[in-house]
């Protein structure tokens, strides 16, 4: 960007694009009861009780996190331990802002917790994703974080991995993803609220060579590390971005086109809901929250309260 057009983009497009955004939220007292109930819910999570010790093997989980969003991944964990009643062994990978002040009250929690650095990161893509052959890939890992959702825990490894988000709040005990943990045999994936790829369905569905899904969301993602052709995966991305330019959902669109035509295992929309509206959002009666969207307001001001308590 220009010089003239950053000085356009700060004077101009931001704070008129803040103003947007503080009216769609329903004004500033809203916007301020959001964020007193975020600061409350970040309070709360350094003083979460030890969960009793429990039976079984334990299930690996794999978020990434950072000091932006360190007590949302404790909420998501430690609400997910209190109902599945399963040892956790979380994956937790450092968006390079996760110092010790943030990973301690999580290791309080998660003893079995194993953290990888964003250098070990780095120094898995450049062995196995180098720059060189890779380019867009690695220019998105470093510009778009979501990305690293899909490449970190699979570069270099095989295997099935569940990787989910971290405003994730569960209600109720979880047995569609353990089940899956427990013996994983196919993709998994979530269902949103609206189909949101960022790309046209028909260039997608070229790319893909079948039909993509409506309404995959990567909140719950499984996926089979060995399976994954990251060659095809540098040219989908670059084919999409030069022909439709970038998308904050480049995420979700890549991974829909993986499960295009595939079995796999859906989690239920009923249970496993995304965006949460009312009456659900206030009932919590599914297994699991998604808070996206906006849905933030019932996240941060009354949710964690109710799936704590």
């Amino acid at each position: 960007m220009s010089l003239a057009g950053r000085i356009v983009y700060q004077t101009w497009h931001r704070p008129a694009g803040y103003v947007r955004s503080v009216l769609a939220a329903g004004g500033p007292l809203e916007v301020w009861r959001t964020a007193r109930g975020r600061a409350a819910m970040e309070a709360a999570a350094r003083t979460l009780p030890a969960l009793p010790p429990a039976a079984g093997a334990p299930v690996e989980l794999h978020l990434l996190t950072g000091r932006r969003f360190w007590y949302q991944t404790a909420f998501c964990l430690w609400t997910f331990a209190r109902h599945a009643q399963r040892p956790l062994a979380p994956v937790i990978y450092d968006d390079g802002s996760l110092a010790g002040e943030f990973r301690a009250p999580l290791l309080r929690l998660f003893p079995a917790a194993r953290f990888v650095e964003r250098a070990d990161a780095i120094a898995r893509l450049d062995a196995h994703l180098p720059a060189a052959r890779f380019p867009v890939l690695r220019e998105r890992w470093l510009n778009y974080p979501n990305l690293r959702k899909l490449l970190d825990p699979h570069v270099g490894r095989s295997g099935w991995k569940l990787v989910i988000d971290s405003d994730l709040l569960f209600f109720r005990r979880p047995d569609f993803i353990l089940a899956w943990a427990d013996a994983p045999d196919r993709p998994l994936h979530a269902v949103d609220c609206e189909t949101s790829y960022g790309y046209s369905r028909g260039l997608m569905d070229a790319l893909a060579g079948a039909p993509v899904a409506d309404r995959v969301n990567v909140g719950l993602t499984g996926l089979d590390g060995a399976a994954l052709d990251w060659e095809k995966l540098e040219r989908w991305t670059a084919t999409l971005h030069a022909r439709e330019g970038t998308s904050y959902y480049l995420e979700q669109a890549l991974i829909a086109m993986l499960v295009a035509g595939r079995d796999c295992a859906i989690a239920s929309a009923a249970d496993y809901v995304t965006c949460p509206r009312p009456p659900e959002a206030d009932r919590c009666a599914a297994v699991m929250h998604h808070y996206v969207a906006d849905s933030k307001p019932w996240y941060f001001r009354h949710n964690w309260r109710r799936a704590q308590s």
